[in-house]
């Protein structure tokens, strides 16, 4: 029987910001096997693509920007036609300016079934992230979405300026600015009073948002002044004067500011989107990977006499899951740990330990480090035997003060790879100094970070160009050591205590305000 799925989805993405996918988007992302993507897309929303699938930016398909659109019609229909699973992540909704409308009718044309999902349009995102209310009893009872860039060759219905002009609303012009002087110069000579209210809004909805706001004779010099550029949109009525002082996202803590984050990709995306969250401009560069060790002898000759030890210690998030996926692997089951004590290095990794049903006995109160662990279990664990499950590399600080007072075993249970791409974007951005802050959440990323930088990123970090921030004082120590300056660490060590330093530094920055 022929399945009747579709085997196309024309999917919004969105106006920027990662949060504002739809669940229906997220849903078709993973389990699509190719994903045909917009350039402005954020790569953020690419993590949602399963592992396997294939990552097509239009921006890599041949011709220039009118010369593309063929070519994405016809890989729509061969990877279609080929039983593949296709998603069409276009910028905002597929159907406002994002010619759904054309590749549908194409898709319809060759008889592949498709189906469309909607996306929050840049309009929308604009008037709620700018608390702009683009309709108000008072002020506008309608508005109007329209193009500043139509196609040349268009035949017929072209944008009546005069009627535009005398529209009782507000009107959200898209892809306008590079047509501003123009459509200024229509709107007015057809009778719109040259005082009205005009905004242009950058990058809405993401920590790059920037706008201006003047009347409408004004709006473009203002724009050219405040250096604003595509992709924008350019909003004008009565409304407009509405518009809150400070928008909600602009009040948020870290709105503007450009921050790294540093740690292995599959352990990211919640720092990302706090930050993100916080109104921080987020970028991501892997500097290692976790994989499981190449021999697992050890570990498996440990999860099999597991009755010989009292003590069971983790010191990350990643052991916890290395290990436990190991003990079920081998043919046991959390029965296993029954009768051991459990100990944590720190909250987020006796969070991991709840996942599993498993309570963590003793965990750091403040210090969450090994110098907090060893002080937490030496009034525990003497002439007790511990098993200790770690990375391959780590401080020898633990195991080694643990072993005055007990027997210890240590075990490896997942292998820290380095893993910087060195053509990775990140570090054009970094060295162009787009970048404020990075973020080191160990001293072994930290270490590799740092490696991974050229004299140009280096002398930028001296100079307190590009701020350092360390989720502990071990780890801004390491940083120190290699010759580079900290300027802040956490005092909890964890995601949230680096985060508010990050915060605190913003706070600063502006005066505290």
């Amino acid at each position: 029987m022929e399945s009747i799925e579709p085997q196309v989805y024309i999917v919004g993405a969105g106006p920027g910001a990662p949060g504002l996918l739809t669940l229906r988007a997220v849903e078709l992302l993973a389990r699509a096997d190719v994903v045909l993507y917009d350039q402005l897309v954020p790569q953020r929303l690419l993590d949602h693509a399963k592992p396997t699938a294939e990552l097509i930016c239009v921006r890599d398909l041949p011709g220039t920007h009118p010369d593309k659109y063929p070519h994405i019609h016809t890989l729509l229909i061969e990877r279609a036609r080929a039983g593949q699973v296709v998603v069409r992540l276009k910028g905002g909704d597929p159907f406002i300016f994002g010619r759904g409308g054309e590749e549908t009718e194409m898709l319809r044309a060759a008889g592949i079934r498709y189906e469309i999902v909607p996306g929050v349009t840049a309009a929308l995102a604009a008037a709620a992230y700018l608390d702009l209310p683009l309709t108000h009893r008072h002020y506008a009872s309608g508005v109007a979405f329209i193009t500043g860039h139509e196609l040349p060759t268009k035949s017929g219905n072209r944008i009546d300026y005069s009627a535009i002009a005398k529209f009782p609303g507000t009107l959200v012009i898209y892809m306008g600015i590079s047509r501003l002087p123009m459509i200024v110069a229509e709107l007015l000579k057809h009778g719109m009073n040259p005082t009205t209210p005009a905004a242009v809004v950058e990058r809405a909805s993401t920590g790059d948002m920037r706008t201006i706001s003047a009347t409408l004779a004004d709006i473009d010099n203002a724009r050219r002044l405040a250096g604003l550029e595509a992709p924008g949109l350019v909003i004008v009525g009565e409304a407009v004067e509405q518009r809150a002082a400070m928008s909600w996202f602009e009040a948020k803590p870290l709105f503007g500011k450009r921050v790294l984050v540093t740690r292995p990709r599959h352990q990211a995306g919640p720092m990302l989107a706090r930050l993100e969250e916080l109104g921080a401009v987020t970028h991501l560069l892997p500097t290692m990977d976790i994989r499981k060790p190449a021999d697992l002898s050890a570990l498996d000759r440990a999860i099999d006499n597991l009755a010989h030890f009292d003590w069971l210690g983790f010191t990350s998030v990643n052991g916890v899951h290395a290990f436990v996926e190991r003990l079920l692997a081998r043919g046991r089951d959390l029965r296993a740990l029954g009768h051991l004590k459990l100990a944590a290095i720190g909250p987020s990794t006796a969070a991991v330990l709840r996942e599993y049903h498993l309570t963590a006995d003793v965990v750091p109160k403040e210090n969450y480090s090994s110098e907090g662990l060893v002080a937490s279990l030496s009034p525990l664990v003497a002439g007790k035997k511990i098993l200790l499950a770690r990375a391959n590399r780590g401080r020898d600080l633990l195991p080694a003060e643990l072993a005055k007072i007990a027997e210890v075993v240590q075990v490896t249970v997942y292998d820290q790879i380095d893993g910087v791409d060195a053509k990775d974007q990140v570090f054009d951005a970094l060295r162009r100094g787009e970048i404020e802050f990075v973020t080191l959440t160990s001293s072994n990323i930290a270490r590799g970070f740092l490696a991974a930088c050229d004299h140009i990123i280096h002398g930028r970090i001296r100079r307190g160009e590009l701020k350092l921030v360390a989720i502990s004082r071990e780890t801004g120590s390491v940083v120190r050591e290699l010759g580079f300056p900290v300027v802040a660490e956490a005092t909890t060590a964890t995601s949230e205590g680096l985060i508010s330093e990050l915060i605190r530094l913003a706070s600063s920055d502006r005066g505290g305000r």
